[in-house]
């Protein structure tokens, strides 16, 4: 390379440097944090806030960030010379308008108050800041016609933005007391008040993801207990006429905690689908707390003998339930609540097929077996003509879990029950010329119930 060009080639790179820390030179960082003016007057950080940004001399602006667990945010540069505006937006706050921002300005702290989570439309946020400027202390300009109309509705849509988030935060007041106050007396075990208690929040926040979920939750823990408390004092009680008063009380408990399960879900569907991951995790585990819940209302139903109608809701439940739950302990165990009921219910075919089932996640599950076997028996001793090969099969699973599962001092009354009823179906069996065979795991794998004929 020649001495001219290579003091070209330098000067040139000079020029360049000497251009790029100009450029530079002209954009300062803007920063702050977003914060929630909370009820007792105490701000907490706003994680996950919408921050767009607008020019207000022209058409422009920057990509929109979101504020970290902090609340905090950041953008690198902002040019000197510009004016911007930023509308903010965030989960459960009122949208709001910080105007006036400038390159350089940092540690900003924009406060916001509760609110439905809605955000402002560009054109929303530009005729704010335009009416705002036109009408202010200056006099530099006059607003028309149109534009004060524009600043007359959006000063509406703020008043009446801000009227209801006072509501919200009276309801949400309300709807936290009760549900301190429902917890309180359910610990008491003071039911009849939990009830109300937890009604009242709910009476207070309808359909609010936040909360209404969680009061019905509680609303319908209370209903159980009540309800089971009646089942109690009916099932200990010598005379007829009581114990069935009590039994009609208590399955009437059982049945409005189920209305209360079955609105709790509804509120869960219809809620606003959320992109935050601890958001979804409490969903998901409130809605599995619920469905725990009314499974066993409805087994306390059946089992007692409270109400031995409601097989097909209580299946319809109890198979979502399984479908959701993640937790292979407990899937087992609620297929196999699934088949006690099915099977104290009469319904045959459902309780097979959901003890086939315990059978397939785990093979050598005892109890599945020896209730498999009784209620095959059960089914084919219920057809006309008797279906001895049902009864066989039947056989060979009660024999399976006689030997596996023998009769122990340690048993509980309804171990003992079981026993004894599996014992006596077998020597039935064997007095009728049947011999247990040996159940292979095909056979517990692929058996398929018959249809009743």
């Amino acid at each position: 390379m020649s001495r001219k060009s290579y003091l070209t080639f330098i000067f040139a790179a000079v020029i360049l440097m000497a251009a790029q820390i100009a450029v530079y030179s002209q954009f300062a960082p803007v920063n702050g944090t977003v914060v929630l003016q909370k009820a007792d007057g105490k701000p907490e950080p706003v994680a996950g806030a919408l921050i767009e940004v607008y020019r207000t001399d022209m058409k422009g602006g920057f990509d929109p960030v979101k504020t970290n667990k902090k609340g905090e945010f950041n953008f690198v540069g902002f040019p000197y010379g510009a004016e911007y505006v930023f509308s903010v937006s965030a989960l459960d706050c009122a949208p709001m308008i910080f105007p006036n921002v400038k390159a350089g300005q940092e540690r900003l702290v924009i406060t916001m108050n509760p609110g439905d989570g809605r955000k402002w439309s560009e054109a929303e946020v530009r005729k704010g800041v335009s009416v705002s400027a036109k009408s202010g202390d200056s006099g530099s300009a006059v607003a028309t016609d149109d534009e004060k109309k524009a600043q007359a509705d959006f000063e509406k849509k703020n008043a009446e933005i801000s009227a209801k988030n006072e509501k919200i935060k009276g309801a949400d007041a309300i709807a936290v007391k009760s549900n301190a106050e429902g917890n309180a007396a359910l610990k008491a075990e003071n039911y009849d008040l939990a009830i109300a208690k937890f009604s009242e929040g709910i009476a207070a926040v309808p359909d609010f993801i936040g909360s209404t979920p969680i009061l019905l939750n509680g609303k319908m823990i209370a209903l159980k207990a009540k309800g089971f408390k009646l089942y109690k004092e009916g099932a200990t009680s010598a005379d007829a006429t009581l114990k069935k008063a009590k039994y009609e009380e208590a399955n009437k408990a059982y049945d409005d905690a189920l209305a209360a399960f079955q609105e709790a879900v509804a509120v869960i569907k219809r809620a606003e689908a959320t992109t935050d991951a601890a958001e979804q995790k409490r969903r998901d585990t409130l809605r599995s707390d619920l469905y725990a819940a009314a499974t066993e209302i409805h087994r306390l139903k059946v089992v007692g003998g409270v109400d031995l109608t409601k097989a097909a809701d209580a299946n319809a439940v109890i198979t979502d339930y399984i479908a959701l739950e993640a937790d292979p302990a407990k899937k087992l165990a609620t297929q196999m609540v699934l088949g006690d009921i099915m099977r104290l219910s009469s319904d045959f075919e459902k309780a097979i097929a959901a003890y086939r089932q315990v059978l397939v996640l785990k093979p050598d599950h005892a109890e599945a077996m020896g209730k498999l076997g009784l209620t095959l028996f059960a089914q084919g001793a219920s057809m006309t003509p008797e279906d001895k090969e049902m009864e066989q099969e039947g056989l060979n699973y009660m024999q399976r879990y006689i030997d596996t599962a023998p009769v122990s001092a340690t048993d509980s009354p309804a171990e003992k029950e079981l026993k004894m009823s599996i014992k006596e179906s077998v020597d039935y069996l064997k007095s009728q010329k049947m011999a247990p065979q040996k159940v292979t795991p095909a056979q517990k794998v692929t058996a398929v119930p018959r249809k009743k004929g």
